[in-house]
């Protein structure tokens, strides 16, 4: 039996949110056809987040899929052009159809014939989600496209907060959850997780020809943006990767201080994985361009089910 056949099993089937009766049965097999296209989106580009939602109930697994499916969308326009222009325009179908999905007369039939978009509509109007959530999305992937760059690590963390947490709050409404203490942990677990796909990221941005690490950090250990770009390390390389690791791991272990609401403790299961990059940086004494950085964890699926179990992240 394959190590992660625990997992995957329970994506077969992955059931569409509503509700279907056996007359319905063409319509329920395009619906299971699109959520099996989330997700194979998701485990494709979002590995990780996709083995912690499989771990989800059932009831949540699906839309949040959709969501990650829809995260995963607008992450990727800047990997898939380098077109400025291009990319804005792909990020202007993303804002047109959220536009669409609530329009004062919602229907399905104004929804691009996108598998995503389609899902994300009955996602949307099943549970209720705040169109400003999803907007953030978008914008902020778009504000990146036009300054290319961080001037500061509070300018990563307010990019953290509005490019991660979004998705924390939108499962949150989905879980039904209204809690301060649960909205805080899913702000700061959202910033921790934006600020460790900073430094997981640096070496695909070199590609790029875009430095992410903040500007204010490089200054103060006199690395200039061309060694970034070289992929050179020095032990000035590895204290700008320990200081912004620092802030990554302040926020996580914020989170994880917080007493939420049992219910709530699944979703932010990605909280591990976190712990697992930020533990692999720290044994290869914070360089970078390590290649063990790239490499996956085979214990991850284990750690996320235990974590799982015993309702801790």
């Amino acid at each position: 039996m394959n190590k992660h056949s625990k997992f995957f099993h329970i994506l077969k089937p992955l059931k569409h949110i509503g509700m279907v009766t056996r007359q319905q049965s063409n319509e329920a097999m395009c619906n299971e056809t699109a959520i099996e296209y989330c997700a194979n989106i998701v485990k494709q580009y979002d590995y990780e987040n996709f083995m912690a939602t499989l771990l989800m109930t059932k009831s949540v697994r699906s839309p949040a899929l959709v969501l990650r499916a829809f995260n995963v969308e607008i992450a990727r326009v800047q990997d898939q052009t380098s077109d400025a222009q291009t990319a804005a325009f792909r990020l202007q179908f993303w804002h047109d159809t959220v536009k669409t999905i609530y329009q004062k007369e919602q229907n399905i039939l104004n929804v691009p014939a996108n598998p995503i978009a389609q899902e994300l509509f009955k996602v949307c109007v099943c549970y209720g989600l705040q169109k400003r959530q999803l907007e953030k999305l978008i914008l902020s992937r778009s504000n990146l496209l036009n300054s290319k760059h961080f001037k500061t690590l509070e300018d990563i963390e307010k990019y953290a907060e509005d490019s991660v947490s979004p998705i924390y709050y939108l499962l949150l409404d989905i879980l039904g959850v209204a809690n301060v203490n649960a909205d805080h942990a899913a702000s700061h677990l959202g910033k921790a997780q934006g600020i460790t796909n900073i430094l997981r990221s640096v070496r695909i941005s070199n590609y790029h020809k875009m430095v992410t690490l903040p500007m204010d950090i490089l200054m103060k250990y006199s690395v200039s943006q061309e060694d970034v770009l070289r992929c050179i390390d020095s032990e000035n390389m590895r204290n700008v990767a320990y200081e912004v690791a620092s802030r990554a791991n302040s926020h996580l272990q914020k989170a994880r201080s917080i007493e939420v609401p049992t219910i709530s403790k699944q979703i932010f299961l990605p909280a591990i994985a976190i712990d697992q990059f930020l533990s692999k940086l720290q044994k290869v004494h914070f360089n970078l361009f390590d290649n063990a950085l790239h490499v996956n964890t085979p214990t991850l699926p284990f750690r996320l089910y235990y974590n799982r179990v015993i309702k801790k992240f």
